[in-house]
């Protein structure tokens, strides 16, 4: 039986063994920075590791379509902090709904104070730093992560998030001036 290359064949099947090649490079050298920046959006590894996960295989399943090849990383990148705010949706919906549960229960005599495990996994993760990151507004710290963790340029956090290079410039000034505040506190 001969091989597509030996029938002369072009087209899907040597795509795809370029895409395997391409995508396996690139998980190769940046899926622990691509994981951990997911991780600092969403504070979760498991999670963080399976939306990089998706991201690389939403890009195989799209490798053809992929106009400019140089620009893969940058497609990951933008996928992972597009996924990564799916999931902060997400959890705004299910912190709605426990909350309307947790009032119910309330109602009929139970107690709403944290339980002791909640509040030690509260204390023990409680870096200052992380948890101001957390409190800033989304852009600010998608664009505060890009720079400081990625050591991105403007130009480059720009492309990633979709905004322009000035809006970068005013995120990245507001988000350090608020976590400058809450964690020095205020002068």
């Amino acid at each position: 039986m001969l091989t597509v290359a030996e029938r002369g064949e072009t087209g899907p099947a040597i795509a795809g063994w370029e895409a395997d090649t391409a995508l396996t490079d690139l998980y190769a050298a940046h899926w622990h920075s691509l994981v951990r920046l997911s991780w600092l959006l969403v504070r979760d590894q498991y999670v963080a590791e399976e939306t990089v996960q998706e991201a690389f295989v939403a890009m195989h399943s799209h490798w053809s379509q992929l106009r400019d090849r140089d620009r893969a990383l940058a497609y990951l990148r933008r996928s992972v902090v597009n996924s990564s705010r799916s999931v902060l949706r997400h959890r705004v919906v299910e912190d709605r709904y426990l909350s309307a549960e947790t009032s119910a229960r309330t109602a009929l005599g139970m107690t709403t104070e944290p339980s002791a495990e909640t509040l030690a996994l509260e204390h023990a993760t409680g870096d200052r730093l992380v948890a101001a990151l957390g409190r800033l507004s989304r852009r600010q710290r998608e664009v505060l992560t890009l720079r400081y963790y990625l050591d991105l340029s403007e130009v480059q956090i720009a492309d990633a998030l979709h905004i322009s290079p000035g809006s970068v410039k005013a995120h990245a000034h507001r988000g350090l001036a608020a976590l400058r505040t809450e964690v020095e506190g205020p002068s």
